[in-house]
């Protein structure tokens, strides 16, 4: 009656086992570290990094614990461990000045990070501690807000650079065309070029809302983006924001960051570990933007540095075919581009193939179809700094499509690419609030929460094994196993603990003994009620499944609710609370049954079993 077959206990062993091993490296701690990595788009970061690290601490007398590369997709990452701070600190000045030859205008970013003592072999069967969030490690809080504003002038002026490219390709001529807030004005000096203008204009760009005006200058057609396009317009604009910062903030070596959209505009920018807010801040506002400029041939070339620039051209003295002198007003910039990708060229060589929209395409045509066989550069600008992809001569008119040839390989070139596509922020954003946390903070909001958890724990195991002796012990250990494998999943699937996590995992403590009190109540019941021992044991677990699914149930379609709907704090408490709750019926059910099996079910004649007084009634 009893007695679970052998292949119940050997899984319960299992989920046991494996409880342990992805609980275990929470308890093995951080060591300092420091994290290299690429400053520029155009500088890849490979194996080949190591030796030249390694290289710089052995000339800079620091001693590294390990030093290891790990490949980040888009870009790779070498990361340095130390026994001491003080190591971590003078490495991290050792090793910017043996990489960084122009402390002005850094290549590689040097971070102070913290990396796991898990072993190497816990490591490889994905067995790692879990996140800790903003408040419980420390880091940097940023809530930003997109300037809806700029967005707004960036699409009109966009709107009505394409309603002059239509009007032109289809030869209507128009008095005038200007810009009066949020609209396009379009003046015409009879009735049916307006109307034909406005059929073309409803049939090229029906993103638009056209509405006929007169005034004493003439008749007028008033061209506004409807309000589908312009709310459109700005979360796209906030979307592409979000995706470029959560590919920045890889540089910082940061775990788990926290990049999630709130309200309309704004976006909010968690750092956990990060400590240095200027550089987060220098981090997260980069641009980088592409601009074609024609080669000033009035400077013969190979005597650049030495020529006088006129003061409509610059010198650029950094990267492929530099020095060269280029005109300063560009042909087209990045905010053409409509899409990139890695592609080869005619010689089977890396390319990335660019397409341009109509605008850029007009451009492109414009500049370039009486200048065969001059020469044009393409510039690529980081932090107010341009270094040139290439220089080439123009071999035939150019239009929506062309490529960026002399790719050092297909991997830079689909790292290009990546940039153009979402390189840049879509829209200038102001940080509106900032907060730091010390990591002396996060480590006492751990300490308080590890605390308030093991009291309650220690608290709630002396009354269950005061009133339910035996049976209140079996509760324990069944609620260790609970805390146990709740610790084993967050870990397991990498989840990010924080303060409302340790709230919620205190909460499943009194929900998952609640459901080993209604066992135990119901055991006494059917005690109560005359039944032998071991039929209360097997009618009591049976019976109070029934009310602890329900119960369960119910609670977890509440956290779900919290889960779908929720934001920030409320989703990190509502995930544990879910697992939570999974691993409560497994452990409080399952494991408990398991151990009364253990200790009751081989005794054929048994007479009593230690549950507490059971209270009957009076005759």
């Amino acid at each position: 009656m009893n007695r679970y077959p052998l292949w119940k206990y050997l899984l319960i062993a299992l989920v046991l086992a494996m409880g342990v091993l992805y609980t275990v490296p929470n308890f093995f701690g951080e060591s300092p570290a420091v994290q290299i990595s690429s400053a520029k788009a155009t500088i890849k970061l490979g194996p080949d990094a190591v030796g030249r690290v390694q290289q710089a601490l052995a000339n800079g007398g620091v001693r590294a614990d390990s030093v290891f590369f790990e490949d980040l997709g888009n870009n790779g990452t070498v990361r340095v461990r130390f026994a001491s701070t003080d190591l971590q600190f003078k490495a991290k000045t050792v090793i910017e000045q043996a990489l960084n030859k122009d402390p002005a205008d850094p290549s590689f970013l040097v971070a102070f990070n913290l990396l796991p003592n898990t072993p190497v072999w816990l490591q490889s069967l994905h067995a790692l501690p879990m996140y800790l969030g903003l408040d419980l490690r420390g880091g940097v809080h940023f809530l930003m807000q997109v300037d809806t504003r700029a967005v707004t002038a960036k699409r009109i002026q966009s709107t009505q650079i394409g309603i002059r490219s239509q009007l032109v390709e289809k030869k209507l001529r128009f008095a005038g065309i200007s810009r009066a807030g949020e609209v396009v004005e379009i003046r015409f000096r009879d009735r049916e070029t307006l109307d034909a203008a406005t059929a073309v204009l409803n049939g090229q760009m029906p993103e638009l809302v056209l509405v006929e005006q007169s005034d004493a200058e003439g008749l007028k057609l008033v061209a506004r983006l409807s309000p589908v396009a312009m709310k459109q317009t700005l979360e796209e604009a906030v979307q592409q924001n979000i995706s470029t910062l959560s590919k920045r903030v890889n540089e910082l070596g940061v775990a788990e960051p926290v990049i999630q959209r709130q309200g309309a505009d704004r976006i909010v920018v968690q750092l956990p570990g990060v400590q240095d807010v200027s550089r987060a801040k220098d981090i997260i506002g980069r641009t980088a933007t592409l601009e074609v400029r024609m080669v000033d041939e009035s400077v013969q070339r190979g005597t650049e540095e030495s020529a006088v620039v006129s003061p409509g051209s610059e010198l650029f003295k950094v990267g492929k075919g530099a020095p060269v002198v280029l005109y300063k007003d560009p042909v087209i910039t990045g905010d053409y581009i409509s899409n990139a990708g890695a592609a080869f060229d005619q010689n089977q060589q890396p390319a990335v193939g660019i397409d341009l929209n109509g605008d850029g395409g007009r451009k492109m045509r414009e500049a370039t179809r009486n200048k065969i066989g001059k020469l044009m550069a393409i510039v690529l600008f980081e932090k107010g700094k341009g270094e040139v992809l290439t220089v080439a001569s123009i071999r035939d008119e150019l239009g929506s499509r062309f490529q960026i040839t002399g790719m050092e390989s297909p991997a830079a070139a689909s790292d290009l690419a990546l940039l153009l596509r979402a390189g840049s922020l879509a829209a200038p954003m102001e940080i509106i609030e900032e907060r730091t946390i010390g990591p002396q903070l996060g480590a006492e909001n751990i300490a308080k929460g590890f605390y308030s958890t093991l009291y309650g724990f220690a608290a709630i195991a002396v009354f269950m094994m005061l009133y339910y002796l035996i049976f209140g012990a079996f509760s324990m250990f069944a609620l260790a196993v609970n805390v146990m494998l709740l610790i084993a999943l967050l870990s397991l699937l990498q989840a990010t603990l924080t303060l409302p996590g340790i709230a919620a995992i205190a909460l499943t403590l009194g929900m998952a003994i609640d459901a080993n009190v209604l066992i135990n109540e119901r055991i006494r019941e059917e005690l109560r009620n005359g039944n032998s021992p071991q039929a209360s044991i097997a009618t009591g677990f049976e019976r109070a499944w029934a009310t602890i699914l329900d119960s369960n149930v119910t609670t977890l379609i509440a956290g779900l609710a919290l889960l779908i709907f929720g934001s920030g704090p409320i989703r990190g408490f509502a995930v544990v609370h879910c697992l939570g709750i999974l691993t409560s019926m497994f452990s409080a059910v399952v494991v408990a049954r398991a151990l009364a099996n253990l200790w009751y079910g081989r005794r054929k004649k048994l007479t009593s079993i230690s549950i507490g007084q059971v209270w009957k009634p009076s005759e």
